[in-house]
């Protein structure tokens, strides 16, 4: 029992792991991102979540939103602006953004 138990966990945990949802946070824990957001609460910028409700059904988002994070801006969701992110580029951003919306 203990064999199956263990090769279960094994398994769970490695698709966990190689999930895309997992990889595409990771990404954004690598790019500093999560610095200023997370998944479920405000902390300087929004929470993911409620980017991803904000933008629900706007078939434009996913390309403001990747210049957004390339660029950075202001004005969307309060006084504080949202620094360019130089380090991430347009494929990191277009994985970042597509994992957002879909939060």
């Amino acid at each position: 029992m203990k064999k199956s138990l263990a090769g279960f966990t094994f398994v769970c945990a490695s698709l966990l792991a190689s999930s895309p949802a997992w990889a595409d946070q990771a990404l954004a824990q690598s790019k500093n991102c999560m610095a200023c957001h997370a998944v479920d609460k405000k902390v300087v910028g929004p929470a993911y979540k409620d980017v991803a409700a904000k933008y629900k059904g706007d078939k434009t988002a996913a390309a403001k939103l990747v210049t957004k994070v390339m660029k950075g801006g202001s004005g969307v969701w309060g006084p504080v602006p949202m620094p360019a992110n130089t380090q991430v580029n347009e494929a990191e951003a277009k994985k970042l953004v597509t994992w957002i919306l879909g939060l």
